[in-house]
């Protein structure tokens, strides 16, 4: 099912804060920033080999990110797996019982298709599979 990982997505209070130490402190490439309305994020994304960090900033304050934000602070929010055929996948990880929180794909960053598993199903680690468009 999981190809490999897409992302790592770490919750931060500010992008322009945030970004240079990925980018000019561990030299990873900045690939830009992007609105996902329906997230209520802004998000920016930075390559590390065949993988990426999305750094998420909260644009509502009824973000599930400011949500995070407040509760927990700055830190590790998520781990993103690519798989070719996310509602394949989520039929998949439904007959076998895992808790989702998403039944169905939605719409991600750079329009992809995500979907996420539920923490108690996964040891306690927001799990998001995402499909590239």
């Amino acid at each position: 099912m999981a190809k490999l990982i897409s992302h790592v997505g770490i919750a931060v209070k500010s992008l322009d804060a945030s970004i240079p130490f990925y980018r000019d402190v561990l030299g990873m490439e900045f690939e830009g920033t992007e609105v996902v309305a329906e997230q209520k994020v802004k998000v920016a994304f930075l390559v590390v080999g065949e993988s990426r960090i999305e750094l998420l900033e909260p644009t509502s304050d009824d973000s599930p990110v400011a949500k995070f934000l407040e509760k927990n602070g700055e830190g590790t929010h998520h781990i993103a797996y690519q798989v070719d055929d996310l509602a394949a996948a989520l039929a998949d990880l439904k007959a076998k019982g895992v808790r989702l929180i998403d039944e169905t794909p939605r719409r991600g960053a750079h329009g992809s298709l995500i979907a996420f598993i539920h923490p108690k199903a996964s040891g306690g680690v927001l799990t998001e599979l995402c499909q590239a468009h």
